[in-house]
């Protein structure tokens, strides 16, 4: 499984932006992206990687640390293989490198997924 993670960039406080992560890869013909949990995490600079959000296979089911609750909303496109971050009334605190990672048998807000992407960087202004 790959994961590749595009979106993040320089923007002010209040803002907005919309984070994309495509999986790809051979293991999804025989286990389908819509069957796998999928989660964002984000680490700061001299920080630990700190969980964002995740949501079910289903689409249904999404968690959310405190802090982003009400700003930041997980969705995904099974069709597309594609799970997204809207970022909404960005802070300085939201800047990081924007990590998505993806499990067969997991979700949720610990990081113990099998498959993570490269990060995209994200940097919040004041």
């Amino acid at each position: 499984v790959q994961l590749q993670a595009s979106g993040g960039g320089l923007v002010q406080s209040g803002d907005s932006l919309r984070l994309s992560c495509v999986a790809s890869g051979r293991a999804f013909s025989n286990y389908p992206f819509s069957n796998y949990g999928m989660a964002w995490f984000r680490q700061a600079p001299g920080k630990e990687r700190e969980f964002v959000a995740a949501i079910a296979w289903g689409g249904v089911t999404t968690y959310y640390r405190d802090s982003v609750k009400g700003r930041f909303t997980i969705s995904r496109d099974n069709a597309k293989n594609t799970v997204y971050l809207q970022m909404n009334s960005l802070k300085p605190e939201d800047t990081a490198v924007y990590y998505c990672a993806a499990d067969k048998a997991r979700v949720g807000a610990l990081p113990l997924y099998d498959h993570w992407g490269q990060g995209t960087q994200v940097t919040v202004s004041s």
